[in-house]
């Protein structure tokens, strides 16, 4: 389940308190003390002990209240729980918050067991509870109330509840709501992302999390809501170690808490360390998010905040503005000789409010940076009126501005009226630049969000029967390790540049005559099934030029094994020619499960100090081109990679090209559990590897089914042909198909644009475009009717799509077929594929509503078994629905 009944959750009319007293300390007793203070609704006290609770009248059963409660609050001990539960939901109740702790896990199953079959929702146990400010509900026994406001707090940890509240009621800071998951046996935070994404109340979300138990579900809420607002993540567990027993520098590498990193980054999400970070980030993404800028300019009365506000930019990674010289030449006009003449923009401490003014207008013109206006109190002018002069100004749309005000007492009165016109305030330089920091990685997060690549890409050569082939051998052979040349072969049938590879006997002379075939210099390793990193016992020489060279080598690395690892099987030697690069870089491409989120891809700079350089960045699959470059972003190297002084850039298209083939082969071999390429050797000619390593598993850890965000659906795509001949090709669409899309739409009559979307502009902006192309195919499917052009590439011929609700309940449907191509079936052909799609996803009913003029979608509906009915809150359209089940 997920938002169903929800509302009777965060929205009773009625509320019953089961364990409610009067004795003094008790959960039941503050329960009851809080709700009674500020909820307008109906409140009924359930205790067999009490006639009467204040001026309520107290009953002794469930069966005794005169009316089924919206929400019930349960205060009993744990061996009561269960019972109450099924009493409740035969009653008819559908939410109930369990502040109860300790119950067993069996008590937690009874407990469960006993809701589901009334779908009564349950938030808890062991909770501190929940309150909705604006509805004077506190059903919580927190030790205080929380302010109304536009932000939504929600946690796992009750004390942090308690102490969050307490710190955020001192600062005047106000909730949408407030809310304690507890042990969450049922109400969880994909549940919480659903429901507070869509609410109109809430402006953000703030998220304390210790756990996530369901990957995927959290992962679709999390990135629809991120679409709609800011999502803000204190996650605990940063220090939690990595897989130490790992087969792969990959898997050592890939520590949970980085993977929960990626994880955020995927979803949009923006993750803070701190919970002061936290308050920072959702004021300024809720006043400044439509701010895209990645420079910053700082206006300040003093030289030395001016140096503070640089050195934290400095420490956070924020760029400060080189001012053109228009913008030094208007400050020139404006400003005292003494000026800085540099950002920062110190305008010096005798400044009377029009300099302010004036010079703000000037830094205005600087489109590209945001504005750090910084001011120390001074005598010569009162901080009030500086911003009573600067707020109409700083609090012009789009916003530029961000405020701090240096001091306490003497600038009070200048942040009230910095943050009534909405401009963000902080309390010091540092403060602010760090929240300007949240908010870039915030918007990149947000590229990420609108990215769904497919799983398969179409320029992706994959010889999936040949990698078959090799997996199924090395399984065959109660391996799970495969050899040095054997990984090399997957990797090369998967499409991966490799190096040639001669696998000889354990013998000196045989490797010599390897390595006259293949030409000096050459490269030795031993080849083990046993023996996993080989340079670890010697295992490795590079650069041997002769064959005196490769005698010495083999034979001390057979004797220096023997030493180092005596029960070792030494199956024999690899031989390969000596990849010798002048600009080359040495990097590491891999995949690991993380027992989460499954799946995971890892990039950075490679060697035998892997783990030592720690330069790394994790992703989960699927990838595309972008995300690729995303990830490679995010890594030190990425800045040599792009050339310094002669050394060219190395050939990013390489690198892209195997991190999106990796994230294929996760998808395509699901026995994969590591892989390792490094070195990745890599220059402005291509990529090639020269060593890997993989491992398999017979348990299936890897596969598109267990990828935290579902990948493109490749098996849905059909072939038809129409009855007048036309070939068509039936596909889920893609990130990719945005111009297509838009070529399609423009193809358009508004006529039939009015008749689908109710309006009759042709033009749509790229958000939109992105929306309709860039899916969560786990909530959402849009099939795509296309045909091949002449001049190659294809065009879109119509369109469906479908959007479940979050309980798969139902499906809400919009088709289209361009204008000069109706009347051909196409229509009937796309409703078709779309209903059993939904079918077979187990949607129960698909619902539409539809313009009573629109005589042909009404024709199709009628023919496709809908029910066709007027619209009960608009006489001009129809609601249509049909069921699936």
């Amino acid at each position: 389940m997920t938002v169903r009944h929800l509302d009777a959750l965060f929205a009773p009319r009625s509320v019953a308190v089961l364990g409610a007293s009067q004795r003094p300390h008790s959960v039941g007793a503050t329960v009851w003390r809080n709700l009674s203070q500020g909820f307008q609704g109906r409140l009924y006290p359930v205790n067999p002990k009490h006639s009467r609770l204040g001026e309520h009248t107290a009953y002794a059963s469930i069966d005794a209240l005169p009316e089924a409660p919206d929400l019930a609050v349960i205060c009993t001990p744990a061996a009561t729980v269960p019972d109450l539960i099924a009493a409740l939901g035969a009653r008819g109740t559908k939410a109930a918050v369990v502040v109860t702790a300790g119950l067993s896990a069996a008590q937690k199953q009874a407990m469960l067991d006993a809701a589901r079959p009334h779908t009564l929702r349950i938030l808890g146990p062991n909770c501190i509870g929940m309150l909705v400010p604006h509805l004077g509900l506190n059903a919580s026994f927190a030790h205080a109330n929380a302010r109304p406001g536009p932000i939504a707090f929600v946690s796992q940890s009750g004390a942090l509840v308690t102490a969050m509240l307490d710190w955020a009621n001192s600062r005047q800071i106000g909730f949408s709501h407030f809310v304690s998951l507890g042990e969450h046996a049922d109400v969880d935070f994909g549940d919480m992302l659903d429901f507070l994404g869509s609410d109109p109340r809430t402006r953000a979300i703030l998220l304390y999390i210790e756990s996530i138990e369901s990957p995927r579900k959290f992962m679709s809420a999390a990135r629809a809501a991120a679409r709609n607002k800011p999502v803000i993540v204190v996650k605990a567990g940063r220090s939690a170690q990595g897989q130490k027993a790992a087969a792969s520098h990959t898997g050592a590498l890939a520590g949970s808490d980085e993977v929960f990193d990626a994880a955020i980054s995927r979803a949009g999400m923006l993750r803070v360390f701190t919970l002061q970070h936290l308050f920072l980030a959702a004021e300024l993404l809720a006043r400044f998010r439509d701010n895209r800028s990645e420079q910053l300019i700082v206006l300040t009365n003093g030289g030395g905040a001016g140096v503070m506000a640089a050195d934290a930019a400095a420490h956070a990674g924020v760029e400060l503005a080189t001012l053109s010289p228009d913008v030094v030449a208007t400050l020139d006009r404006v400003l005292p000789a003494n000026w800085s003449r540099a950002n920062p923009v110190d305008i010096i401490g005798d400044a009377p409010a029009q300099r302010y003014v004036d010079a703000l207008t000037a830094l205005r013109q600087a489109r590209d940076a945001a504005i750090l206006f910084v001011q120390a109190p001074t005598a010569i002018v009162p901080s009030t009126e500086i911003a009573e002069a600067l707020a109409p100004l700083a609090s012009e749309k789009p916003p530029r501005v961000l405020g701090c005000w240096l001091g306490h007492s003497a600038v009070n009165r200048a942040r009230e009226i910095f943050r009534d016109a909405g401009i963000p305030d902080y309390d010091t330089p540092e403060e602010a630049v760090r929240a300007f920091s949240f908010l870039r990685q915030y918007h990149r997060h947000q590229i990420e969000l609108m990215e769904t690549p497919p799983a398969l890409p179409d320029a992706q050569a994959m010889d999936l029967p040949g990698v078959r082939e090799i997996v199924d051998f090395v399984l065959r052979d109660g391996r799970e390790l495969l050899t040095e040349p054997e990984a090399k072969e997957l990797l090369k049938r998967a499409g991966i540049p490799v190096t040639p590879t001669r696998v000889v006997p354990a013998e000196a002379q045989a490797a010599v005559y390897a390595a006259e075939t293949l030409g000096y210099p050459v490269v030795l390793k031993i080849l083990s099934h046993d023996i996993s990193h080989k340079s670890d016992v010697g295992g490795v020489r590079l650069n041997l030029h002769n064959a005196a060279e490769v005698q010495q080598a083999a034979e001390a690395m057979l004797q220096r094994v023997a030493e180092l690892r005596p029960g070792a099987r030494v199956e024999g030697f690899t031989v390969q020619p000596m990849i010798r690069r002048r600009h080359a870089h040495e990097l590491i491409v891999g995949a690991s499960i993380d027992p989460l989120f499954g799946p995971v891809i890892l990039f950075g700079q490679g060697g035998t100090a892997v783990e030592v350089i720690a330069d790394r960045a994790l992703a989960l699959p699927p990838l595309n081109a972008t995300l690729a470059r995303s990830l490679i972003g995010r890594t030190r190297i990425a800045k040599l990679l792009k050339g310094y002084r002669d050394v060219p850039p190395a050939r990013e298209e390489a690198i892209v090209s195997t991190l999106v083939a990796i994230s294929q082969l996760l998808a395509d071999v699901p026995e994969i559990a590591e892989l390792d390429i490094n070195p990745l050797i890599v220059d402005h000619e291509g990529a090639i590897a020269l060593d890997a390593r993989v491992r398999l598993s017979a348990a299936c850890p890897a596969g598109a089914d267990r990828f935290a965000i579902r990948p493109y659906p490749q098996s849905l795509i059909e072939h038809h042909t129409l009855p007048d001949g036309t070939a068509l090709t039936l596909r889920p669409i893609r990130p990719e198909d945005e111009a297509q899309h838009r070529a399609f739409l423009e193809k358009m009559d508004p006529e039939d644009i009015r008749m689908r979307l109710f309006y009759s502009r042709r033009s749509i902006e790229h958000s939109e475009l992105a929306r309709l192309t860039q899916i969560d195919y786990d909530r959402e499917m849009a099939f795509i009717a296309t045909r091949p052009l002449p001049e190659g590439g294809e065009e879109t011929l119509g369109a469906v799509r479908a959007i479940c609700d979050p309980d798969n309940d139902a499906a809400e449907f919009g088709v289209m077929v361009r204008s000069d191509l109706k009347g051909r079936g196409m229509g009937w052909l796309l409703m078709d594929r779309l209903v059993r799609y939904l079918r077979g996803h187990g949607t129960r009913r698909i619902v539409g509503t539809v313009l009573r003029e629109n005589h042909g979608m009404l024709g199709l509906a009628k023919r496709l078994g809908f029910t066709i009915e007027a619209h009960p809150q608009d006489p001009d359209l129809r609601h249509v629905e049909l069921p699936l089940r």
